[in-house]
């Protein structure tokens, strides 16, 4: 198709629920403008913002490609790029980009642009991409050759893979990937970061009202008293520790986010890999959180309610800034414990953002849902 420079562009920006929706709906706000200011010649862009669960029962890169073509294919849009928080792979390689440039289309996995200033730069991508498919398409007559006409997206680091020299043909004709340790470890950030882990802390309401409890009879335990005063740094330390790792692995038993691939897929199980790993690590800094704000409350309690003769007397120790410091350490990772059996209290729902494996059965039950309203109607 040849566009005029008065013609109007319709780019659709399909988008998984949740996250890759906000991101979505955020950029949009700005990005009819921006596109129009890069690309000059007068021409202008309509974007739309269609949410759905378009990844929903696969992670396939062709099976996602096609399946956003047929959903182009029954509207008026010129580009369609899709995003979502899902990390996407292909024969063993992390995929970025699905580009198809005859089609108009792009596949904009989030995770693999890392977690840091990630709306940025996933506006950045998407603004390459719809340009590229854009000019693409308006100047795929002139003979060109294609290698010279391919931008890739901005901002961080990326390999241009043609497809076939993946071992797959399919909709796409450019593939950008990221490889490395760094790019593994990008990708993760990624996910951490579209897992939202701050969302977990007001969603553990009693399991923190578990802890506090168990934080203020503590305090004014005086065989407490006596146990933190005899304990070393490195014994505070390892309680710290023991008393986080029981609440992550507590909190990942109880709402069953642990991810078991099916057996005989190796891609299967490195994928599996990275879901669990991101999430200990997002279930890991929601636990840490709670902690940090258990001690900041313990240390205010301790102040409050301790009397300096009292504890002196059955210590044998004046009640200095180190004493209220070193109580509050230890009823800190003691009301961590308590915590995680007050978590048993809490549903599945609070804490389902910190697994994609969760994500993905809600997304197919909305495909279902949606599947049903339309025989319904």
């Amino acid at each position: 198709m040849h566009m005029s420079p008065q013609d109007v562009t319709v780019v659709a920006l399909l988008a998984d629920p949740d996250a890759p929706t906000e991101i979505a709906e955020r950029m949009a706000r700005a990005l009819s403008a921006r596109l129009a200011e890069r690309s000059g010649q007068g021409r202008r862009f309509d974007v739309k913002v269609i949410s759905e669960p378009f990844t929903a029962g696969t992670e396939d890169p062709h099976t996602l490609m096609r399946r956003i073509k047929d959903r182009g294919s029954a509207e008026d849009w010129d580009i369609v790029v899709a995003l979502t928080d899902l990390p996407l792979h292909s024969h063993g390689r992390r995929l970025a980009v699905d580009l198809s440039h005859e089609h108009g289309l792009a596949l904009l996995s989030l995770p693999s642009l890392g977690g840091l200033r990630l709306q940025t730069r996933a506006r950045r991508a998407v603004e390459e991409a719809v340009l590229g498919l854009a000019g693409l398409r308006d100047t795929g007559a002139e003979g060109r050759p294609r290698s010279q006409r391919h931008p890739g997206p901005p901002a961080v680091r990326l390999t241009a893979l043609p497809p076939g020299q993946a071992g797959e043909e399919g909709t796409a004709d450019l593939r950008y990937v990221v490889s490395g340790p760094r790019g593994y470890l990008r990708v993760l950030a990624g996910m951490v970061r579209a897992n939202r882990p701050w969302r977990l802390v007001p969603g553990l309401s009693k399991a923190l009202a578990a802890a506090l409890a168990t934080g203020a009879v503590a305090t004014v335990n005086s065989t407490v008293w006596s146990l933190a005063e005899a304990l070393s740094a490195p014994r505070l330390v390892i309680a710290m520790v023991g008393s986080v790792a029981l609440m992550i692995g507590w909190l990942i038993v109880d709402a069953e986010l642990w991810h078991r691939p099916p057996e005989g897929s190796p891609e299967a199980s490195q994928r599996a890999r990275l879901y669990n790993a991101s999430t200990v690590l997002t279930v890991g800094i929601g636990v840490l959180v709670c902690y940090v704000g258990l001690l900041l409350i313990n240390v205010v309690w301790a102040l409050f309610i301790l009397n300096d003769q009292v504890f002196a007397a059955m210590t044998r120790e004046p009640l200095d800034a180190a004493e209220y410091w070193t109580l509050s350490w230890f009823v800190a990772s003691t009301a961590t414990v308590g915590g995680a059996l007050g978590s048993g209290l809490e549903s599945d729902e609070a804490i389902r953002a910190a697994a994609y494996s969760k994500r993905e059965q809600e997304r197919r039950q909305m495909a279902r849902d949606d599947h049903g309203d339309q025989r319904v109607t």
